[in-house]
């Protein structure tokens, strides 16, 4: 058994200098310095958000260091204690070992999912947005269980979440939703879940109890910040003002204080009713629009690379990504990277965590083939 401790320590070790390689600590060591020495200017707070922003990304190096340090010393001290352990054998000392590897492993998994999220905007906030599909108030339905999915998988993670538009169907459910959920890497978490997402399921408002398809669009974008410059024409923009609505009568109020702003050229619209004044609603509707605009660029650039190598797969970002079937059979699969489950209420209570890391593997896989 002690041979099998041994084995065991040796792999993890070994997958754990791979994920240095990728982390590479000593850079994340210099960024931290660079960063401290920006936060300890006079100046630096003059500029609240940009100085958050600084902070979030400090904090975040900061705690993946403590990650790697935290591994480091715990490989360490297990091969001390296999080592006591061939010197004088204990078999309650060898559960202890085997128990400290098997937490040990779930560490290294969660440093070898952080070691996938290397994009410019990983680890920045995402605003994600709902759009119900073709179907009428069953897409409605479906479209509001995903947002409760995300919104557990946000609680369950630590995740903040701000609702700044909310959109219900006259009958059940939400025609859409738009929250920004608040935390680090929460883009780079959420960055895979950006596509079309199918239920099949025997319909609660269906008489007849017909089986039927249902399709809801998610979008998830990185919430930019000000170190993107975007140029946006007024006269391009059409801005409307409402009044706001919400889920269980929150967010309501007696003035047009909600905005939404269509972008003419492209037609992308936001909206935005989460605060109390139609100009602080304005102000962030504009964040989100500028946000939008800059990935649709990135987005136009991206597929006219493509068309230049001659790619004839579809990379559009409505492409149906996963089925999540409640009937003849019960199963949540990945249509990407081949992941599923079978356990489809857990999926629906947030528990996603098996098929964004999934994604992210399978990702890293394609970029590296290309």
């Amino acid at each position: 058994m002690i041979v099998e401790l041994k084995e065991k320590l040796n792999q993890l070790s070994n997958r754990f200098e791979n994920i240095k390689e990728i982390l590479k600590p000593e850079e994340l060591e210099s960024q931290l310095k660079k960063l401290d020495e920006e936060m300890g200017k006079p100046d630096f707070w003059s500029d609240q958000k940009k100085a958050q922003e600084t902070a979030s990304r400090r904090n975040s190096i900061a705690n993946k260091l403590e990650e790697i340090k935290g591994v480091e010393n715990r490989l360490k001290d297990i091969d001390e204690y296999i080592q006591l352990l061939e010197i004088e054998y204990d078999e309650e000392a060898e559960k202890v070992i085997n128990e400290e590897l098997n937490q040990l492993e779930k560490e290294i998994n969660r440093l070898e999912t952080a070691s996938l999220l290397s994009g410019e905007y990983d680890f920045k906030d995402a605003i994600l947005t709902l759009q119900a599909g073709s179907g009428g108030v069953e897409a409605c339905d479906w479209t509001e269980m995903l947002l409760r999915m995300y919104l557990r998988w946000a609680e369950k993670n630590g995740f903040q979440v701000e609702m700044v538009d909310y959109q219900p169907d006259d009958v059940a459910g939400i025609k859409s939703a738009t929250v920004i959920v608040k935390g680090p890497y929460a883009y780079g978490y959420l960055k895979g879940e950006q596509g079309v997402h199918r239920l099949v399921r025997i319909s609660p408002f269906d008489a007849n109890k017909r089986r039927h398809t249902s399709f809801a669009a998610v979008s998830v974008i990185p919430e930019i910040g000000e170190e993107v410059k975007v140029e946006i024409k007024e006269e391009d923009l059409r801005i409307d003002t409402f009044r706001a609505s919400g889920a269980g009568g929150q967010h309501v109020n007696t003035t047009d204080s909600a905005v939404r702003i269509v972008h003419i050229p492209t037609g992308i619209t936001v909206s935005c009713q989460s605060e109390r004044s139609q100009i602080q609603n304005r102000a962030k509707a504009m964040q989100m629009l500028k946000a939008k605009l800059y990935q649709y660029e990135l987005q136009k650039q991206k597929e006219k690379q493509k068309e230049l190598e001659g790619e004839k797969k579809d990379i559009s970002w409505g492409s149906q990504i996963r089925s999540y079937v409640f009937h003849p059979y019960q199963m949540v699969k990945d249509l990407r990277t081949g992941h599923e489950t079978g356990n489809i209420e857990a999926v629906m209570d947030g528990e996603i965590d098996g098929f964004i890391e999934s994604y992210l593997k399978w990702n890293a896989s394609e970029k590296q083939q290309n």
